[in-house]
């Protein structure tokens, strides 16, 4: 469930420090990206290095990173997050947060975060107890933050109460249950496909494209992370994913993707056909390494299954499906009329003549066209921001 999520843990000058190292270690082995931000006297507690060896991230404290005059961009960070978790969370920073005093790093950012921000409390019982500060945890409820409720047992100072911060177990299934409650797509299966495929001309050599499959990855990666059951039908292709509810059935050619897709179609909600699927392949794959003898050879080539096209005529009312076209002219017109053509619900569209997109790049810049002909455009971001964008783009579509 925290696959892929953007987590930001902030410490606090507790004893209770001592747990975020386990903390982080569970978030990073569900495949979560973890910042940590410090109080400063949190390093009384624990070290950075050990936090920063744990996340594999720098860890930060002041605002100032070094003698440079370089600085920490608290807003960035803010915005960065899927969601800011304190923990623990002492009665010094909890006052501050509910005044809005803004005299660290971490509170600068907490008041930047625009992410759903969570508490752990770690007190001594009588600290717990008192009026300031159950009014103090009332103002930042009603603020919106949530707080993971300290556990009864023994406490630093040696007396038994309330006022241990909950255990790293239950603070990642707090979270866990938290995400799990917020997946739009939730209970939705979708197939996604990704790559190139590779039509043989021999047992040596085959006819393809550049296609690296990572706009299918990333967008197979966001749909199973807003809940989906993603079946991934792959081309050849070096990337892989761990995510527990993506199945990933591996193909090389175009007849192989299209016997996999048609399979897993009509048990689908939703289908994003991603992969650069070869429109044409070799009439005959010769038995033996073809030898080079004459200057030149001449091949024929036949149409290889329309994918697209044969799911857009399987596809009944309840199922959407999400196009790609790859143009280098009259590109908002071609795409207009493939999303036609194919019977897409949306088609996302990729120009050859945008510096930065295309094949074999980190990065891509697309439009999105829907039903009515209305276009989004959006700028040139890594493709596994698009395939935010992608994504959300669907699950307004199907809430609409």
């Amino acid at each position: 469930m925290l696959h892929g999520k953007k987590i930001l843990l902030g410490i606090t000058g507790s004893i209770a420090a001592y747990k975020a190292a386990l903390l982080v270690r569970l978030f990073v082995k569900s495949g979560a990206e973890v910042r940590v931000v410090m109080t400063s006297s949190a390093k009384d507690f624990i070290t950075p290095l050990t936090l920063a060896t744990l996340s594999k991230n720098p860890v930060l404290t002041d605002f100032i990173k070094d003698s440079t005059g370089q600085w920490n961009n608290h807003v960035e960070l803010g915005l960065w997050a899927d969601a800011m978790i304190i923990a623990p969370a002492s009665a010094n920073t909890i006052s501050k947060m509910a005044n809005g005093i803004c005299d660290n790093l971490l509170l600068a950012v907490y008041l930047s975060a625009r992410c759903p921000v969570l508490l752990a409390p770690a007190m001594d019982l009588d600290m717990l107890q008192h009026a300031s500060t159950k009014s103090n945890l009332k103002r930042l409820k009603d603020f919106g933050n949530l707080i993971i409720d300290p556990t009864h047992g023994e406490l630093a100072s040696g007396l038994i109460g309330t006022g241990r911060m909950a255990e790293p177990e239950e603070i990642y299934a707090f979270l866990h249950d938290f995400f799990d409650q917020r997946q739009p797509l939730k209970g939705k299966t979708a197939l996604v496909t990704a790559g190139p495929t590779h039509e043989a001309l021999d047992p040596v050599r085959f006819i393809g494209n550049h296609s690296t499959g990572k706009m299918g990855y990333a967008i197979a990666e966001v749909l199973a992370n807003q809940g989906a059951r993603v079946h991934l039908v792959s081309g050849p292709t070096s990337l892989h994913t761990m995510h527990s509810e993506i199945y990933v059935k591996h193909v090389t050619s175009a007849e192989e993707m299209n016997n996999a897709c048609t399979d897993i179609f009509p048990k689908t909600d939703i289908a994003v056909l991603a992969a650069a699927v070869a429109d044409y392949k070799p009439a005959v794959k010769a038995d033996q390494k073809i030898k080079k003898k004459d200057e030149t050879l001449s091949l024929e080539l036949i149409k290889t299954p329309d994918i697209a096209a044969a799911l857009g005529k399987l596809k009944s009312r309840n199922q959407f499906i999400v196009g790609f076209a790859l143009e280098t002219e009259n590109e908002i017109d071609n795409a207009r009329k493939k999303l036609e053509s194919k019977n897409f619900d949306l088609i996302v569209l990729n120009s050859l003549n945008d510096k930065g997109a295309g094949f074999g790049y980190d990065t891509n810049k697309i439009s999105i066209i829907d039903r009515t002909h209305q276009v989004y455009t959006f700028d040139l971001k890594s493709k596994k921001e698009l395939a935010e964008d992608i994504v959300s783009t669907i699950i307004n579509k199907l809430n609409a």
